[in-house]
């Protein structure tokens, strides 16, 4: 996958939000205190859960991508594997809602795939609240409103996903997105992360309408993007 370019980088790391103490020092500190020992205590539920997809799947049971963070720079990303890689007879991945099982989709509906993301928090590549971080492929295609929202550290959860998650358009995810970046505070961290407690309970947003997970990022059109940018 191509990486951005210094043009890209340029555009993403442009229109930081307000460089608070809570945003250059306090949302780091507030990130690895509750991740350390998140993970410590997920992880009783993280064994049985990574034995029981490594069965249904076959063997693999950790999902690893790179994604774009902060300024656009590539991570490796973590999530449980909740889908096998089951193929067509051309060699090519069937469908999402194909290969998704059931205990798959439990496991996506209770956010457990997630855990392991708590790990690319401790690491400093993921934050506890920000933007969801997205496919490299997308990166060319943002708007520059759009791309604003690489000016911070991608989250587990976010604006985005406590209203509405994959039920909502791209566009309306960016919009948050973006609303995000220009709103960040402590206060508001703590908003969404009660939110998404709530969220997860109720297994509410999981995937786009009429599909299993969510549809692909194409791009925006001019006359939308401009639109989004004015919000």
């Amino acid at each position: 996958m191509a990486r951005p370019t210094k043009a890209n980088s340029r555009q993403l790391t442009a229109n930081h939000p307000p460089a608070s103490w809570y945003a250059r020092h306090g949302k780091r500190l507030f990130d690895v205190t509750l991740a350390a020992p998140a993970l410590l205590l997920a992880a009783p539920l993280l064994l049985p859960v990574a034995l029981a997809l490594a069965v249904q799947n076959g063997g693999p049971w950790l999902f690893r991508q790179p994604r774009p963070g902060l300024g656009g720079r590539v991570f490796t990303f973590y999530k449980l594997q909740t889908m096998p890689d089951r193929r067509d007879e051309a060699g090519q991945l069937l469908s999402d809602a194909e290969r998704l099982p059931r205990l798959g989709r439990w496991v996506r509906a209770a956010s457990l795939d997630e855990l392991p993301q708590l790990w690319n928090v401790l690491r400093g590549e993921l934050s506890l609240v920000g933007p969801r971080p997205l496919l490299v492929q997308y990166l060319p295609l943002y708007s520059p409103a759009q791309a604003r929202r690489h000016a911070v550290r991608p989250g587990i959860t976010g604006w985005a996903q406590v209203n509405g998650r994959n039920a909502l358009s791209w566009e309306q995810k960016f919009a948050f997105d973006v609303w995000y970046v220009d709103n960040l505070s402590f206060w508001l961290d703590l908003r969404i992360l009660g939110r998404t407690v709530a969220r997860v309970l109720g297994a509410r947003g999981v995937s786009a309408p009429g599909q299993a997970t969510a549809t692909a990022f194409t791009g925006t059109p001019a006359s939308s993007s401009d639109s989004n940018s004015n919000r």
